[in-house]
């Protein structure tokens, strides 16, 4: 089973239908109790096995309470994609905004580290090319992407034994949350100097996230895959 957190929109809501699509329980979660809505209806009118729980993943007490209530209606969690966050335009204070971000996917993962299954497991977290190249224009963006990146180094190095654990790392992506910045000037521009000459799909990061889960990726522990259409070699 994989759990998906930020699962009612964009990237989340895609690693969730193609996941259900490959024969996976999901548990999709998200803040948005519609949008989350909207992802199940689609996993479930597909045919696909699937578990919701809204909640702020930011509340521990929450995230227990979120995953006792998956293993009780789809078993074990294997596969965890901590996805959820802010938009970066996100007027949101340095601190809350890191809380959000870093505290918040270590919260969901240990929690998860306590119940997996097998030594099969694994987790990828969405991070961002901000995280190790240009940052946006908000300062808590790109820190905290950096600080995601550097809680996957030290999972890989020392928890290896428990799961593996990767990041995908997201150029410019189509999802509502990027609509007004690709209309801009500024976006255009940006877009130019994409190789691919396109913003990349969710399904584009998700099928990028589902590699990272599967065993065709057993010996990859501690990258972070770029999927910004070759826009990182252009820097």
């Amino acid at each position: 089973m994989l759990l998906v957190t930020g699962a009612g929109s964009g990237i989340g809501r895609a690693t969730a239908l193609r996941a259900a699509e490959l024969g996976l329980a999901v548990s999709a979660w998200d803040l948005n109790p519609d949008g989350l809505a909207q992802t199940v209806d689609q996993i479930r009118a597909a045919g696909g096995r699937v578990h919701s729980w809204v909640a702020d993943v930011s509340d521990p007490d929450a995230v227990a309470a979120g995953f006792s209530d998956a293993a009780a209606a789809v078993g074990s969690i294997r596969f965890l994609h901590n996805n959820a966050g802010p938009a970066s335009s996100s007027p949101l204070p340095f601190d809350r905004a890191l809380q959000i971000c870093v505290t918040s996917a270590h919260t969901m993962t240990e929690q998860w580290a306590t119940q997996l299954p097998d030594s099969a497991s694994a987790m990828v977290v969405t991070t961002s090319v901000a995280g190790n190249r240009i940052g946006t224009e908000s300062d808590w963006y790109s820190a905290s992407k950096a600080a995601l990146m550097g809680y996957v180094r030290h999972l890989a190095a020392h928890r290896a034994h428990e799961f593996r654990s990767n990041g995908v790392a997201p150029g410019m992506t189509d999802t509502p949350r990027l609509a007004s910045f690709t209309e801009s000037e500024i976006g255009q521009r940006a877009l130019a100097r994409i190789p691919l000459h396109r913003l990349a799909s969710p399904d584009d990061i998700a099928y990028a996230v589902l590699f990272l889960l599967s065993p065709l990726s057993a010996y990859t522990n501690g990258v972070f895959l770029p999927v910004d259409g070759g826009w990182t070699v252009t820097q």
